[in-house]
């Protein structure tokens, strides 16, 4: 409970300290809307029409990883600018367990782009919210949620070794939720990219809440394959913390690498 506690207090600490920013607060606000109408106009536009809630859903899902990507990204160099990183790592607990709430508040943060997508779509594009299994879709998509925010650590995690990790950043958005299938079905890229989207947590978090939205297929073992490959992803994330860690102090560039 002492560890679910930590995580929590966290996780709500860096969620108000990123209301604060008004970059955080722009983007967060915009983007998932200018996602959620190019998505809209795009499918409307295409051979099928009657999918532009599931375009609306793919939108959040793409805005929720976009904020996921960038804020674990920046988790690092974010505490290391603010002058908090030597506080942190100077803590008894492991710095995974400091990092996690970090990575985890940039996932919640991007709770509101799914909602933001499904009322924009409904509102203003008039698409109908007839979700197949409103009980799937809501564990579906905290439980989504969850498993990216500990993919977030490993990303976190292998960013600092990274000397520009804001690049790695832009070339990693766009190719991750391509063949994710957030909005373009798996099944229209080359086969090359299967392996690929099989191993990504993301696929498995897009597929749960599409099949939640649609009933077009069991939502529960998507689900447990995202968090199943999420939980990997957050002890290899740990481990390569913890070495990072290490090889900081022992060469005293905490705050510089």
């Amino acid at each position: 409970m002492r560890l679910v506690r930590l995580v929590a207090r966290g996780t709500l600490l860096h969620v108000k300290q990123m209301s604060r920013s008004q970059f955080e607060i722009a983007t967060a606000l915009f983007v998932p809307l200018v996602q959620a109408t190019l998505a809209v106009y795009l499918f409307r536009a295409g051979s099928e029409p009657h999918r532009m809630l599931e375009a609306a859903v793919g939108a959040g899902m793409m805005a929720v990883w976009t904020s996921v990507l960038f804020g674990s990204g920046g988790a690092i160099q974010m505490q290391r600018w603010q002058g908090t990183l030597e506080m942190l790592m100077l803590s008894p607990r492991p710095p995974a367990l400091l990092i996690f709430p970090i990575t985890l508040a940039t996932a919640v943060t991007g709770t509101y782009a799914m909602v933001a997508t499904l009322l924009w779509g409904g509102l203003v594009y008039r698409i109908p919210l007839d979700i197949a299994h409103p009980l799937a879709f809501v564990v579906s998509v905290p439980a989504a949620i969850l498993g990216l925010g500990m993919f977030g650590l490993l990303l976190a995690s292998t960013f600092v070794l990274v000397p520009n990790a804001n690049a790695v950043n832009n070339a990693l958005e766009y190719p991750v939720w391509l063949v994710s299938g957030m909005l373009v079905p798996i099944t229209v890229l080359p086969g090359w990219t299967g392996p690929i989207g099989a191993a990504l947590p993301t696929t498995w978090a897009a597929r749960a809440v599409r099949e939640s939205v649609t009933g077009a297929g069991p939502v529960w073992p998507s689900l447990g394959i995202c968090l199943a490959i999420s939980a990997a992803c957050l002890v290899a994330g740990a481990a390569v913390m913890s070495y990072v860690e290490r090889r900081a102090r022992a060469n005293a560039t905490l705050a510089l690498a």
